[in-house]
C-alpha cells in the first residue's frame, strides 16, 4: 500500500468564515502563523517584542488548499486522507463537499474520499479562530472550555502566542478495503513476573474473516511467540510468553523491548512491547497520617513501584520544545531525550498546560528507559464541565489514551495541572476529572491515575532561590519541608549571553530594565515580585554587576546551587519523599531568564551540570541551613550517603573540607541497595574573610564525591558593618 505526499500547499487568512482567502505558500506540518509572517514579511517573533506583531492571527479564519490528480486505484482499494494532527475546530472539503469536520488536535483524522475524487481535485481545510471563553480576562482562562494548551494563552514563561494550523503528518493513503489500520496489546505478567499472558485485538476495516500473522521477537530477534489464523467476530487473539525479560527505567536495569508483528493481507504494523508493571502505592509513613482523630484520608500514593521494586524518580517537567508544534522534529526528541538520560533522569512529566507529544517522542523514551507522567490538557484553569466541553474531552482523551496505552515507558495518568487550588477550583467531584478517571481506567486500567498534581502531601515550589516573604533560602526552605512528592520546584537563571544578544535590542542589553525586550521575555514582572530574573536578589548577594557577562555567570550559578540542593535534601528524604521533578526542563522559545535547564536551541545551562551531579544514583550529601554566611559563625553538615542503585555500595572513605582547612574524614560502611545511610555531623567555624567570597565545602570520596559553595561574608562586628549584607 502506498502513502501519498501532497506537494504545493497553500493557505490564506479572511475575517469571515465564507470569505475567499488570499493564498500564499504553506508548509504542511507547520502553523499558519509562520506561513502568514514569511509572506507578509513581518519580524521574527522571537527577537525584542516582536511577538506582539502577530497578536492578530488567532481571531482570522484560516483556509489551506491543496490540489492533486487522482491517483491509480485498482479494484478492491480505497483511497483515504489522513491527518495526525489539525488544530484546533476545522471543516474539510473535497471538490467543495464538506467531509468532515471536528473540534480537537489531538484525534487523528482518516476520511474515506474514495467516492469524492474527480481527475483533478481540490482539499481545503477551514480552521476558526482561536477558542476563547470570552466572559474571563486575556489570559489562559480563555482555555477554560477548550482541549487546547492553555500555555498558548500566556504564561510567566510563554508568550501569547495561539498556534493554529495542520501541525502534524498529512497525506494521502491508498488502502486495501480489508485494512488493518493497528493493534492494541494488552498483557498481564504473573506474580513471579516470569510469564505474560495478553490478549491482542486487531483494529482496522473490514477484518472479520482475514488471515492473520502474529509473532513476537526479542531484542535480539528470536521468535519467542507466533500464531497464524483467520480473524473472529470478535478479532481477539490470546497467548503467552514463558521466562519474559522486563523492561526497566534505564537507571535500574535494561528497557528491554520485544518487537511484535501483525500481518493483515500484507499489511504489516509493528509495535515495541516492553513488559513491565506499575504501581502507584503509598510511601513509607504515610498511611499513619493523619496521626490523630477522627481518622480521614491520609495523603495520597506517590512512589513508583516498578517490576515490584520501589523507586526514587528523579527528573523533570517536560514541555513543548517549540511554540510552534508542527515544528517539532524528530532530532529535537533526541537530542533534549538523550540529554534526560544522561542527567541521570529517570522520568519525565508531560506538563498539563503544553501539548502531547507526538509518537516518536514516545517511542524514543520506550528505547531510553524513561518514565513518562502523561497530564491530559488541562491546567490552572476551572474547567467548569459544559455539556460541549465535556464531550470535546472524552473525544480527546479516547484518542490520547488509545495513541499511548501500549508505549512501556508510560507510567502514570494525570488529569492535569493545579486544579485543586483556588484559582482552578475544582476537587474530586469535578465532571472533567471523574470523566478522565473513568476513561483511564477503561481504556488503559493497569497504569495509574491520580486527577492532578500536587495532591495532598505533594508540593508544588518553592520557585526562587530566596523566599521573596521572609528572606529564607532554599536550603531552609527544603530542610523544613515534608512532601511524600516535589511534582514542581523552580530555581531561575538567565539565558547565555549569546541567547540574550540574539533575542534583546542592542539599545536595550545592559543593564537590564522592566519592560519592553527583558520584560517580554520573562525577565521581569513574570510570575511575582522580582522575577524571573531575580536581579535585586542577585545584586544584593554580589553587588552592582559592571557587565551582562558578570551577571549571567553569578544568575546561572546560583541556579545551579539552587537546583543542586533541592534535588539532594529531597533525596535524603527517602522513602518518605519518593519524587523530584524540577520546573521546568527545556523552553519553547529563547527567554532571557527562565527555570528551565535547557535552552530554546538545545544548549544546556551550567545549571544542568550540577542537577547532573545530585542526580547520580549514588553521592554523598550534605545537608546546610544557608547559602550566605559571615566569617565566624558555626557551620553544621549532616552527611549522607544516597543509593538509589539496586544494588550496594561499597565501603570507603570520606574526606571534607571547607576552604582549605579539613574537617572530618568518615570510614563508612557498604549500604544496602536503595537505601540511604545518615552519616556524621561536621562542624567548623566559618573561615576569616576580608571581602565577599565564595568559599568551597568538598566532600571527597572517588566517584561518589561532592562539591558546595557558599558565600561568605566578613564578620559584622557593629550596626554600622550591616550596610550591604545580606544577613
Amino acid at each position: 500500500m502506498a502513502s501519498i505526499q501532497l506537494a504545493n500547499w497553500e493557505v490564506g487568512y479572511h475575517q469571515q468564515k465564507d470569505e475567499e482567502p488570499i493564498f500564499f505558500p504553506a508548509i504542511v506540518p507547520g502553523a499558519v502563523q509562520l506561513d502568514a509572517a514569511k509572506h507578509l514579511g513581518l519580524p521574527d517573533y522571537n527577537i525584542g517584542e516582536n511577538v506582539k506583531q502577530y497578536r492578530w492571527m488567532e481571531d482570522q479564519w484560516w483556509t489551506y488548499r491543496v490540489r492533486f490528480s487522482r491517483p491509480e486505484i485498482a479494484p478492491g482499494q480505497e483511497l483515504w486522507l489522513i491527518s495526525l494532527g489539525i488544530d484546533y475546530h476545522f471543516e474539510i472539503f473535497i471538490n467543495g463537499d464538506m467531509i468532515h469536520h471536528q473540534e480537537g488536535m489531538f484525534t487523528p483524522i482518516h476520511v474515506n474520499i474514495s467516492d469524492c475524487l474527480t481527475d483533478e481535485n481540490e482539499l481545503l481545510i477551514r480552521i476558526a479562530p482561536a477558542p476563547k471563553f470570552t466572559d474571563g480576562p486575556d489570559h489562559r482562562i480563555q482555555a477554560n472550555q477548550t482541549v487546547k494548551p492553555p500555555v498558548s494563552y500566556g504564561w510567566d514563561w510563554h508568550p501569547r502566542l495561539i498556534p493554529l494550523g495542520i501541525w502534524d503528518e498529512t497525506f494521502l493513503e491508498i488502502r486495501d478495503v480489508t485494512w488493518l489500520e493497528d493493534f492494541n496489546f494488552k498483557y498481564q505478567l504473573s506474580d513471579d513476573l516470569q510469564s505474560v499472558a495478553f490478549d491482542l485485538k486487531a483494529l482496522g476495516n473490514n477484518l472479520v474473516g482475514a488471515v492473520f500473522d502474529f509473532t513476537v521477537k526479542d531484542h535480539e530477534g528470536k521468535v519467542v511467540f507466533s500464531e497464524e489464523g483467520v480473524l473472529n467476530e470478535d478479532p481477539v487473539l490470546k497467548g503467552s510468553i514463558s521466562e519474559v525479560k522486563l523492561w526497566w527505567p534505564h537507571d535500574q536495569g535494561m528497557p528491554y523491548l520485544y518487537q511484535a508483528e501483525l500481518l493483515v493481507n500484507e499489511r504489516k504494523v509493528l509495535k515495541k512491547i516492553g513488559f513491565r508493571k506499575v504501581e502507584l502505592v503509598m510511601n513509607l509513613g504515610s498511611w499513619e497520617e493523619p496521626s490523630e482523630f477522627p481518622k480521614s484520608r491520609s495523603v495520597a500514593p506517590a512512589t513508583f513501584r516498578i517490576n515490584n521494586r520501589a523507586i526514587f524518580a528523579k527528573g523533570t517537567n517536560w514541555v513543548n520544545p517549540d511554540i510552534f508544534y508542527g515544528t517539532i522534529t524528530n532530532n529535537h526528541y533526541d537530542q533534549l531525550i538523550d540529554l534526560a538520560v544522561e542527567a541521570n533522569f529517570n522520568i519525565l512529566r508531560v506538563w498539563g498546560g503544553a501539548i502531547v507529544n507526538k509518537k516518536y517522542f514516545y517511542e524514543k523514551c520506550d528505547e531510553a528507559g524513561l518514565l513518562i507522567w502523561q497530564d491530559f490538557i488541562l491546567a490552572c484553569n476551572p474547567y467548569e464541565g459544559s455539556s460541549h466541553y465535556l464531550k470535546i474531552l472524552e473525544q480527546e482523551a479516547i484518542s490520547i489514551i488509545k495513541n499511548l496505552r501500549n508505549h512501556a515507558c508510560l507510567a502514570l495518568w494525570c488529569g492535569g495541572n493545579e486544579l485543586f487550588n483556588d484559582w482552578s477550583g475544582m476537587d474530586d467531584q469535578s465532571a472533567a476529572l471523574r470523566l478522565l478517571n473513568h476513561l483511564c481506567y477503561e481504556f488503559s486500567p493497569e497504569i495509574p491515575f491520580i486527577a492532578t498534581s500536587p495532591l495532598m502531601g505533594m508540593g508544588h515550589g518553592h520557585y526562587v532561590f530566596r523566599d521573596m516573604d521572609n528572606g529564607r533560602e532554599v536550603m531552609k526552605l527544603m530542610n523544613e519541608a515534608k512532601n511524600t512528592a516535589y511534582p514542581e520546584f523552580g530555581m531561575p537563571g538567565p539565558s547565555d549571553v549569546d541567547v540574550l544578544k540574539e533575542i534583546i535590542p542592542e539599545t536595550e542589553l545592559f543593564p537590564p530594565q522592566p519592560g519592553a525586550s527583558w520584560e517580554q521575555h520573562h525577565a521581569f514582572n513574570a510570575w511575582v515580585g522580582d522575577t524571573w530574573l531575580c536581579l535585586n536578589m542577585l545584586q544584593e548577594y554580589f553587588g552592582e554587576f559592571k557587565t551582562l557577562e558578570e551577571l549571567v555567570e553569578k544568575g546561572q550559578m546560583l541556579q545551579g546551587i539552587g537546583y543542586q540542593y533541592i534535588y539532594e535534601e529531597a533525596r535524603r528524604q527517602k522513602p518518605y519523599c519518593s519524587m523530584a521533578l524540577n520546573w521546568c526542563y527545556n523552553e519553547p522559545w529563547p527567554t532571557s531568564a527562565n527555570n528551565s535547564i535547557i535552552q530554546h536551541n538545545g544548549k544546556p545551562k551550567p545549571a544542568y551540570q550540577a542537577v547532573k551531579n545530585a542526580c547520580r544514583p549514588t553521592l554523598i550529601s550534605a545537608r546546610f541551613d544557608k547559602f550566605v554566611w559571615h566569617s565566624g559563625e558555626l557551620i553544621s553538615l549532616d552527611i549522607w550517603l544516597l543509593n538509589d542503585k539496586p544494588m550496594s555500595v561499597n565501603p570507603g572513605q570520606l574526606t571534607i573540607t571547607v576552604g582549605a582547612e579539613e574537617i572530618l574524614s568518615w570510614n563508612y560502611p557498604a549500604v544496602e541497595p536503595l537505601k540511604n545511610m545518615a552519616g556524621p555531623i561536621a562542624r567548623c567555624i566559618i573561615p576569616e574573610v576580608e571581602k565577599p567570597s565564595l568559599i568551597p565545602v568538598k566532600l571527597d570520596t572517588g566517584l561518589l564525591s561532592n562539591s558546595y559553595l557558599l558565600l561568605v561574608k566578613p564578620a559584622v562586628r557593629n550596626e554600622g558593618d550591616l550596610k550591604g549584607l545580606n544577613v
